[in-house]
């Protein structure tokens, strides 16, 4: 898929003010670029197809009655931000422990006018009070046997969870068979062949089981 087929498939039918946040969002991550490594140099040139649709695609799997996202180790503000400026009804926290990011995030926020339905939780997950969200995402937050135990507090049985996965998707899943239950699908991306979201809700400990959340390392954010 070609830069100009991935924002065409974005922008078809929203609003002009959507077209141009998600504008203004691709110029302030490219000049952040020279502060801190935020994305992969080698996607700045492609992000349509590797960060924005990669993102909006979450929208096609997440209810329409979704208000509360909660979305983990933000870094440049995918898929959370971008999820908040294509769906206005959605309340978005961005969970990000790393000062740099934290402020760009915020810096985002009040650029895009976003202040009222988006924030930023600038803290490690596992020190967050617990609330129940109708939406959690993770894109490379940490390994699904680490991610569940820490995310746990802020789901109950109706929280969907959208995980973007490289290859790992299946290997991740087989991992955590027979410590957790839920119902669990692999999703093939439609920015790259190769990748795949886990899509999960009713994820809870095989009965009987206690799992203790284990924090991502700090590559792993």
């Amino acid at each position: 898929m070609t830069e100009d087929e991935a924002r065409e498939k974005v922008i078809h039918a929203v609003p002009r003010e959507t077209v141009e946040r998600l504008e203004q969002l691709i110029a302030m991550v490219r000049a952040e670029m020279a502060h801190q490594n935020l994305i992969a140099a080698s996607t700045a040139e492609h992000m349509w197809t590797r960060h924005i649709l990669d993102s909006t695609q979450l929208l096609d799997l997440a209810p329409e009655t979704a208000t509360r996202w909660l979305d983990l180790g933000s870094g440049a503000g995918f898929p959370g931000m971008v999820v908040a400026i294509m769906r206005p009804g959605l309340f978005v926290t961005l969970v990000e422990s790393r000062r740099k990011r934290i402020d760009f995030l915020r810096s985002m926020i009040e650029r895009l006018a976003l202040h009222d339905r988006v924030s930023v939780a600038g803290q490690r997950l596992e020190t967050l009070a617990p609330s129940r969200y109708d939406v959690i995402s993770a894109r490379a937050f940490a390994p699904l046997d680490r991610l569940l135990p820490l995310a746990r507090p802020f789901a109950d049985e109706k929280t969907l969870w959208l995980l973007p996965k490289g290859r790992s998707a299946a290997s991740e899943l087989e991992a955590v068979t027979g410590t957790w239950q839920g119902v669990f699908s692999i999703v093939p991306s439609m920015t790259d062949t190769e990748a795949a979201i886990i899509v999960a809700s009713a994820v809870a400990p095989m009965p009987g089981r206690t799992i203790k959340a284990k924090a991502p390392s700090k590559g792993q954010r």
